[in-house]
């Protein structure tokens, strides 16, 4: 049987179909129910016309209907979508255009977004409509195709079981901070190995390319009570969420739960994860785990600690996350394991495991077997030189961009035979072989001839006392070229000035790497997520300082 997501879910289900794969509030599913309510929905879509390589959009807030809409598309070989739910809409238009949409599962709150761009979308052939409550004034007579999600189910039968291929594409849009979306293309298969092989080993099993053998490796833990229990935090729309935080733990046949409040609330993580006796969570970096850290406190302080004895790792990936801050969340839960992951929606590298009695550090980690840093000219860094260069990650490589050649051509690169994929984070490559994250190439700061990378210098301004986050960006200087300038947001009950961070930072890094200016905000801006919105911290810091463009 082959390796794709759809096939392995499938033959989980055959096997512990009474075993429960989806929470979401008050409604639950089995993955018998799972299985058999993603089935009628793949009826629903090749009534409509879709059919193998067909993308379907999924413009939906975390739930068990973007779990199921994916396994749908799936099914039928056809290619889900991530839609950032945040888009408006030119935002919306250009993705749904960009990927050739024929498809669109959407919230209903959505839908008058879905409305006034649908004109300008000619290959859509459906759209199907999760109610998530009262529904904007006239979108419904704009929009009067859309079928209603619970009825699509009830009114059809589940559609038969295929073969599937596992060259079939799988496609993840990046998040677009740094640009327009790009659709990165995998083939399923590789995602589906990749996902597996990784996720395997944290409950002590070995792993198969054969979905039958998983199937019976699932049925074996479940029985014995060993099963995968997730709570992704951040949304599913990112990488990050669906990977790890979904479709990850059902390769293990897990339940996941998707949290109802649709902005991250640490205490109802908590609460869930005490109610439902969770293993894992997924957060992304020091934006998620802070709020974890003081609800905790909050928690203790008025009599009520939670009960977290269940949880057995957090899961991190995308951004930062500190030292310090990983410190303090097993200061306050200390047999958790943390897994930091370094990587993109173009691959992952490598990985940081943090545990009570382990040293802890800032952006090292062990590189994945096929992780390289080239230099510039292609040349392969040795360790302890530190030389800095452009982290490379082997393996399961993307086969591209999804219409957009020439920027295939400079991400996914050969060198001495071996494909790689450049994201574009820069790193040293310490003597142990282990990696030194230093930051994004792209958001490097030219300052008086230097070269400043902004993640370190947010680092050092986050381990101010009073400063809760904080971005670091350039602007013009007529005597600098760009002057580095820290967007940070304080601690409450704190007034931590511009002067106290600039000298704090001095004590720890190079002089010129320290922020000439502190622009103080409410809230740093970022993406659900937690990745940082750059651009948005620029325009604050010009409007601040009086800035033109």
């Amino acid at each position: 049987m082959e390796m794709h997501f759809a096939t392995v879910w499938e033959s989980i289900a055959d096997v512990i179909g009474d075993s429960e794969a989806l929470i979401h509030g008050e409604t639950r599913r089995t993955w018998n129910e799972f299985d058999d309510r993603a089935a009628r929905l793949a009826t629903v879509m090749g009534a409509a016309g879709l059919g193998h390589d067909s993308k379907v959009g999924l413009y939906l807030y975390n739930g068990n209907e973007y779990s199921e809409a994916q396994f749908a598309t799936l099914k039928m070989r056809g290619v889900p979508i991530n839609v950032n739910y945040r888009y408006l809409d030119e935002e919306l238009w250009y993705l749904l255009d960009n990927c050739d949409a024929e498809a669109i599962v959407y919230h209903s709150s959505l839908g008058d977004r879905v409305a006034r761009v649908l004109a300008r979308l000619p290959k859509i052939k459906l759209l199907i409509e999760v109610d998530d409550g009262p529904t904007v004034a006239g979108t419904i007579g704009d929009v009067a195709s859309a079928l209603r999600y619970e009825d699509a189910i009830a009114g059809n039968e589940p559609a038969p079981r295929i073969t599937r291929h596992e060259d079939d594409n799988y496609m993840l849009y990046t998040s677009g901070t740094t640009g327009m979306p790009k659709g990165v293309i995998y083939a399923v298969g590789g995602m589906t190995e990749t996902l597996a092989s990784g996720v395997y080993p944290l409950l002590g099993l070995p792993f198969s390319k054969n979905a039958a053998d998983l199937a019976a490796l699932v049925k074996r833990t479940t029985d014995a009570g060993n099963r995968m229990i997730s709570i992704p935090g951040c949304p599913l729309m990112h990488g990050t969420g669906v990977w790890l935080g979904e479709m990850a733990p059902h390769l293990v046949g897990g339940s996941v739960i998707s949290l109802s409040e649709r902005s991250f609330s640490a205490d109802e993580m908590f609460t869930v994860a005490q109610r439902e006796k969770a293993t894992n969570v997924v957060i992304v970096g020091d934006s998620f785990c802070k709020p974890l850290i003081r609800a905790i406190d909050e928690a203790n302080q008025a009599g009520r600690p939670y009960d977290t004895s269940s949880l057995k790792v957090v899961i991190s990936s995308g951004v930062m996350w500190t030292a310090e801050v990983k410190e303090a969340l097993l200061d306050r839960v200390p047999h958790l394991l943390l897994a930091d992951f370094v990587g993109s929606s173009e691959g992952s590298m490598g990985v940081n495991l943090t545990a009570r009695g382990l040293p802890v550090e800032t952006a090292k980690f062990a590189a994945s077997a096929e992780t390289r840093v080239f230099t510039a000219d292609d040349r392969i860094v040795e360790p302890g030189s530190g030389e800095i260069g452009m982290i490379a990650a082997g393996g399961n490589v993307p086969l591209g961009y999804y219409k957009d050649e020439a920027k295939s051509a400079k991400t996914f690169r050969v060198i001495d035979g071996q494909r790689y994929s450049f994201p574009g984070d820069m790193a040293t490559v310490n003597a142990d072989g282990s990696i030194m994250l230093i930051g994004r190439g792209s958001n490097v700061i030219n300052t008086a001839g230097e070269k400043v990378f902004p993640e370190e210098v947010e680092e050092a301004v986050k381990r101010v006392d009073g400063v809760r986050d904080c971005l670091v960006i350039g602007v013009d200087d007529d005597k600098f070229g760009q002057a580095v300038t820290a967007v940070a947001s304080r601690e409450e009950d704190t007034d931590v000035d511009e002067r106290t961070v600039i000298a704090a930072v001095k004590k720890e890094l190079a002089g010129y790497k320290a922020p000439k200016r502190v622009v103080f905000v409410d809230d740093v801006p970022r993406a659900p997520n937690g990745k940082a919105d750059y651009r948005a911290a620029k325009q604050y810091a010009m409007d601040a300082l009086a800035i033109r463009q």
